[in-house]
């Protein structure tokens, strides 16, 4: 048997499981208030993407990786068997955010943005007024933050936040900031209990270039039981953790690796009331564990 057919076959059951346990086009950038086409809510099949470092040159190229060509690689494989939406967890530019940059990364996404809502969150490689400038309309989905570009999407059984952690343009520490701090506050204490996941760029460690403001983060996300997980690029690392019960889920590159070890591609989520599954979807470097689904069980 062919590892897409035992996939598919994988993935059936667990809608199954998922169901037993349970009981519009957007424009790149933007994303709509958009309800899962699911209508029993058992279920909500997303594509998560980080660090795809698309070029304004296709044939710019890192460590014999070339960026322009493995995102030619993932879109057909996702437009293939098309998700509820996908979400890129920051530096869809490949180095400054220029505006080639941002050309290419639409026209090679136009198979998905044309049939799904594709939600972008801002990284250290991103120009903030350059991506809004090539994707000028924000979509219903827009929250009003000043100074940062964050969505809010309904998905069904799950709530989905992307968050901007872009401080400097091609430098590397990020910051939430005290505004997208309150905001997110704020939000999370008037919002249900319906499972929410939290996107943005950065890394959760203590370095010069993490996530700069991780304690504050906590304070507001510890507390709040609706938040399930924290979704995050940047490192070109593929790793599930655990901090006071809330799963660190850090998304491999599909740009490039930094390690051989480490894989290049996406990952394909399955998101319910109680948990997700996340598989990986190896399309160069390490591909060993291309194919190889993790489960998680939400937080009560």
């Amino acid at each position: 048997m062919s590892r897409t057919s035992s996939f598919r076959m994988h993935r059936r059951q667990f809608l199954k499981t998922a169901a037993a346990l349970t009981g519009g086009v957007a424009l790149l950038g933007s994303c709509r208030s958009w309800q899962s086409t699911k209508s029993d809510g058992a279920a909500a099949r997303w594509a998560f993407l980080s660090d795809t470092h698309v070029p304004a040159d296709p044939e710019n190229n890192y460590r014999g990786f070339y960026p322009y060509r493995n995102l030619e690689k993932v879109v057909p494989q996702i437009a293939s068997d098309m998700p509820e939406g996908l979400i890129v967890t920051g530096d869809l530019a490949r180095l400054e955010g220029l505006p080639g940059d941002y050309a290419n990364a639409r026209a090679l996404l136009a198979p998905i943005v044309e049939q799904r809502p594709v939600c972008v969150g801002l990284g250290n490689h991103d120009h903030r007024e350059n991506f809004l400038a090539a994707f000028a309309n924000a979509g219903t989905g827009k929250q009003a933050v000043q100074g940062k570009h964050v969505v809010v999407v309904d998905a069904g059984p799950a709530r989905l936040i992307v968050l901007d952690s872009l401080l400097y343009v091609n430098k590397v520490a990020g910051l939430l900031g005290r505004a997208q701090r309150n905001w997110l506050a704020d939000y999370l204490q008037a919002a249900d209990d319906k499972p929410t996941l939290l996107f943005f760029h950065h890394t959760l460690g203590d370095g010069d270039g993490d996530l700069l403001d991780v304690p504050r983060l906590f304070e507001i996300v510890k507390p709040a039981r609706a938040v399930k997980a924290l979704v995050f690029g940047h490192s070109h690392v593929y790793n599930f953790a655990e901090r006071e019960g809330i799963h660190l889920i850090n998304l491999p590159a599909s740009g490039y690796n930094f390690s051989d070890a480490q894989p290049v591609g996406w990952v394909e989520a399955q998101l319910t009331a109680d948990g997700g599954e996340f598989l990986l979807h190896a399309v160069a470097g390490n591909t060993d564990a291309d194919g190889r689904a993790t489960t998680l069980r939400w937080r009560s």
